[in-house]
């Protein structure tokens, strides 16, 4: 148990540092055609906790002698949660999830229209590729943290495969091999990315990054079994998006399943064996199980 970490200090420092990144990386807002500019930083300013950039800099910061991120790291979480932030926007259209509230903010398409909403997601994801081609790492590095996160966001096992699952569950009797298939892919697989890349772009070799690469699958599916937990327990206000849909519209999640109970002692057990994947790195990761166990203690 990493009790001794202040994981506040990391989880503020890591969004700061990922903020100044995107604030340099995204064009600015009366850059033309300003419209779109200015959805892509609605959406991506909304006040996200940066989870995923966090996670890629704590498991790059594994490898470091003197405890210090890599440079140029923020480059690639910022990209991260470009990405996440494009996935955000799609789900919340009306042909999606239909939800008009995100961070506790109107959704891209409720203040700009589903046509730029639209587009956003798209732009947001084209800068990703844009920031990922230019990371100040080797060329070898660049094309394997490429290849992790296409895969992660594709169709396959990936991000778009698992909004697809998910939007073809709705109001069908959910099961267990479902569920599983959908968190895996629809959250957790970027997830799984975010730590892996981390490790990749510090330098990792092969078995370090498999071993960072378990950690994040265990880790990503905890995360989306306590989002299912909160969506039933918490209130919108406390949620920062609109509590209750899930329920609302049959959708397959872990406690439909198993139960609240059950499912917040399935998101510890997989934390518990998240944690060793990363018995091998020492003291050096300290800083990533303490995220990690901050993703299944959240209350919002």
């Amino acid at each position: 148990m990493p009790s001794h970490v202040d994981v506040q200090k990391i989880l503020h420092s890591g969004a700061e540092l990922t903020d100044r990144a995107l604030e340099r990386l995204l064009p600015p807002p009366d850059a033309m055609p300003s419209s779109i500019h200015r959805a892509m930083r609605h959406s991506t300013f909304a006040g996200g906790k940066r989870l995923r950039p966090v996670l890629c800099m704590e498991s790059a910061r594994t490898f470091s002698t003197r405890g210090e991120l890599p440079e140029g790291i923020e480059d690639l979480a910022a990209a991260l949660e470009m990405l996440h932030t494009y996935s955000l926007v799609h789900d919340d259209l009306p042909a999606l999830d239909n939800d008009d509230l995100r961070r506790g903010k109107p959704t891209c398409h409720v203040v700009f229209g589903e046509a730029i909403a639209i587009l956003c997601g798209d732009a947001l994801q084209t800068q990703a590729y844009q920031t990922l081609a230019g990371l100040r790492c080797p060329a070898t590095a660049t094309v394997a943290i490429l290849g992790e996160i296409s895969r992660a966001t594709g169709t396959v096992e990936g991000m778009i495969g698992g909004q697809v699952m998910d939007l073809e569950s709705e109001h069908l009797t959910p099961t267990a091999e479902l569920v599983s298939a959908i968190h895996k892919a629809k959250t957790g697989a970027l997830i799984t990315a975010s730590v892996a890349t981390g490790g990749i772009y510090a330098g990792g070799d092969a078995d370090a990054v498999k071993h960072l690469r378990v950690f994040g699958q265990y880790a990503g599916l905890a995360f989306q079994i306590v989002d299912d937990v909160l969506d039933v327990t918490e209130s919108s206000e406390h949620l920062g998006k609109t509590a209750g849909k899930d329920t609302a519209t049959v959708k397959a999640t872990w406690p439909a399943v198993y139960g609240v109970d059950q499912s917040l002692k399935d998101a510890r057990g997989l934390i518990d064996a998240a944690f060793t994947e990363l018995d091998g790195f020492g003291a050096a990761a300290e800083p990533l199980k303490a995220v990690a166990l901050y993703l299944v203690e959240r209350k919002h």
